[in-house]
């Protein structure tokens, strides 16, 4: 299926450059999907031709821009949105935020045919689920709503580009390499991850996995299991505790994911096991101070999740000005963030993690 990447519903929109004018304190980190080649393809038919970028185009103004979390009320897409909204204010749009209470793919479905089916110009995913998502997406295309992923990605198929935190190699690098300084090079360590179909912490995951089997200076690691807490706070915290009580000999728990590492520590630190057992993995700084200054967490790991937000927004509006399709080798320029090229599969990288701990925790605030 090919899908037209120009959008004019019949209202006339006034195009303005879009002013240099958002400043944000930090540009961290991203990872890896894919593109559309479809969307730069004629439609089957031949009666449509292909789009085509044209960078010297202006953003438009007026762009409908909705943000779709994997869930609500979690403090990371919290930031990662308001960076989108004020992307969208900067261009004088209309920004919603929705999305499930809980991260499931069946519940962001719904969303997503809601938001279709009131031609929003863009949409901002970060998915539950690599493939179930991809019919809503499909249909919602076709009604030329752009579907731009970021955090967690699609099969590139089903959506115009992803903007990645960073490499998905860098994290899971970064995320056993921390465990590994904490427990001195041995031990037994596990995963809290979030929903067992989340590809980002699937990629990271099989990073942790193939270092811990390969890499020499891991020789002495064992990873013993990886369990879910689905990105829910109480379901989170059961699941740190038992995998404690079940791994007696544990010496590190890795959890990628800002709620889970947020509720593995709530726990350990009110328990025998702070002190003990290593917490490290991917949290914000305003969660996570509280257990690096008690002594629960020496270091964790992530990217600005308001940049991201702010770059997802941007790339959104690029695509549906026609500045960009999403083709690789394009570039645009995303505000005080600056330019951007786009990668292999569709993909833009915001940039390198930042590792957090008590010398300079305190630096950040989101």
């Amino acid at each position: 299926m090919s899908v037209s990447r120009f959008r004019h519903r019949g209202r006339a929109r006034r195009v303005t450059p879009v002013a240099a004018g958002l400043a944000f304190a930090l540009v961290l980190a991203g990872c890896g999907g894919t593109t559309q080649d479809s969307a730069n393809d004629a439609d089957e038919g031949g009666d449509e031709p292909a789009a085509e970028a044209n960078p010297d185009a202006d953003y438009e103004t007026g762009l409908s821009i909705a943000m779709l979390p994997k869930s609500v009320n979690n403090p990371y897409f919290e930031a990662s949105s308001e960076g989108a909204e004020a992307v969208t204010t900067e261009l004088e749009g209309e920004y919603e935020y929705t999305g499930p209470s809980d991260a499931s793919a069946s519940s962001q479905v719904s969303y997503i045919n809601t938001l279709s089916q009131q031609a929003t110009d863009v949409v901002l995913l970060s998915a539950n689920d690599p493939n179930a998502l991809c019919s809503s997406l499909d249909q919602a295309r076709t009604g030329e709503t752009v579907v731009v992923t970021f955090d967690s990605d699609v099969d590139a198929a089903c959506r115009d580009a992803f903007v990645s935190q960073v490499d998905g190699d860098e994290v899971g690098l970064a995320l056993i390499e921390m465990a590994a300084e904490q427990i001195g090079g041995s031990g037994q360590v596990a995963i809290l991850s979030a929903t067992a179909n989340a590809t980002n912490q699937n990629a990271w995951i099989e990073v942790i996995q193939e270092q811990v089997d390969t890499n020499p200076d891991y020789a002495d690691i064992e990873l013993t299991g990886v369990v879910y807490g689905d990105d829910e706070d109480e379901k989170s915290f059961q699941e740190t505790q038992g995998l404690l009580q079940a791994n007696p000999d544990l010496d590190a728990i890795i959890s990628p994911t800002t709620v889970g590492i947020a509720a593995a520590a709530r726990y350990i630190s009110s328990s025998q096991y702070k002190g003990k057992v290593a917490l490290t993995g991917l949290g914000t700084p305003n969660q996570m101070r509280e257990f690096v200054k008690d002594g629960t967490v020496t270091e964790f790991a992530l990217w600005d999740p308001t940049a991201l937000g702010e770059l997802a927004a941007y790339t959104g509006a690029a695509i549906a000005s026609g500045i960009i399709t999403g083709a690789e080798g394009e570039t645009f320029t995303a505000g005080d963030l600056g330019e951007y090229t786009i990668g292999a599969d569709g993909v833009v990288v915001l940039g390198p993690p930042t590792r957090f701990n008590a010398d300079n925790i305190d630096d950040f605030d989101f």
